[in-house]
């Protein structure tokens, strides 16, 4: 009887279908500032340094699944309709398109937010996005 039951839980087991490994890589996406902290007090210049798992990063134009580059928006937000277009690219919303992982900005004195956004290689957001905590860093 114990044996019938322990054959029979685990042959249900065995057909409990496994999360897919896109939705486990979709699930541990993320991306992050890798020396800056949300209340950091910088100086300008700064150097900002980008991380990211589940994601490689790799140049504009790839078309790979999984792959990406990073944006950078600096006092600026995305709404959710941008976030299913090209990412702007200006002052505010800086391309990395040759899979560069940190850059030097340029701040004013003041309280600003930075934002980091996995785009892939047409600058579209990835779906569901790859973005990093806003942050708020303040420029002496």
């Amino acid at each position: 009887m114990i044996r019938a039951f322990l054959a029979t839980a685990l042959f249900a087991l065995l057909l409990m279908p496994a999360p897919s490994q896109a939705r486990v890589m979709m699930a541990q996406q993320r991306a992050f500032f890798i020396n800056l902290n949300d209340g950091d007090t910088v100086t300008s210049p700064v150097n900002v340094k980008f991380g990211s798992t589940g994601v490689t990063i790799a140049p504009a134009g790839t078309e790979t699944p999984g792959t990406g580059h990073f944006h950078l928006l600096i006092d600026v937000a995305l709404s959710p309709g941008q976030m299913k277009l090209p990412i702007p690219s200006d002052a505010q919303h800086i391309h990395y398109g040759k899979g560069q992982t940190e850059d030097t900005v340029t701040l004013s004195p003041g309280k600003h937010t930075l934002q980091l956004i996995i785009g892939d290689g047409h600058h579209v957001p990835l779906d569901p996005p790859v973005v990093s905590d806003v942050i708020t860093v303040t420029v002496k």
